[in-house]
């Protein structure tokens, strides 16, 4: 697949779970010329050590990961910004102004499932499969010759997923 070089921005509230799933998993399957980074509107300073495990479980590197604010992307803007904040949870979704192309794809929050290991682990890997199946469709998608408005559609929709 051959693709136009393209940096995505998962936005989220901390910063530290959600948002940081999808960067790390995003760079892991991500076609070579598409790259992700992450931030937070309220970052938290650090990780969801659930998060964290989930992804080494899964062979997924944490190298990088760290939690921050949009301003460390001042100097290298992202392409898309797509928020994963969980409206139904009540969150306020950061938002990220600039030329960036928009999307919310929101996730719920698996750090706030409280139970068993069990039961915790579920809700982190219902999260990593939501976001892999949006992935899946969003590597489909021909970025070369869609339009401006014709993503946003496929960027909404895919968010539905």
């Amino acid at each position: 697949m051959n693709v136009r070089p393209t940096k995505v921005l998962f936005m989220c509230t901390a910063n530290s779970c959600r948002s940081v799933l999808s960067e790390a998993l995003f760079n892991h399957l991500a076609p070579v010329g598409l790259t992700a980074v992450s931030s937070g509107s309220f970052p938290s300073g650090r990780l969801n050590p659930q998060a964290v495990q989930t992804l080494h479980t899964l062979g997924i590197s944490t190298e990088g990961l760290y939690s921050k604010d949009s301003s460390v992307f001042a100097d290298s803007p992202p392409d898309i910004v797509i928020t994963v904040c969980d409206k139904a949870a009540g969150e306020t979704c950061p938002v990220y102004f600039g030329p960036a192309l928009k999307s919310h794809w929101g996730l719920a929050d698996p750090s706030e499932v409280h139970g068993t290991e069990q039961v915790i682990q579920a809700a982190f890997d219902h999260t990593v499969e939501t976001i892999k199946r949006r992935f899946a469709a969003f590597f489909a998608l021909d970025l070369n010759t869609l339009s401006h408005a014709e993503l946003k559609v496929e960027l909404d929709r895919i968010g539905t997923l």
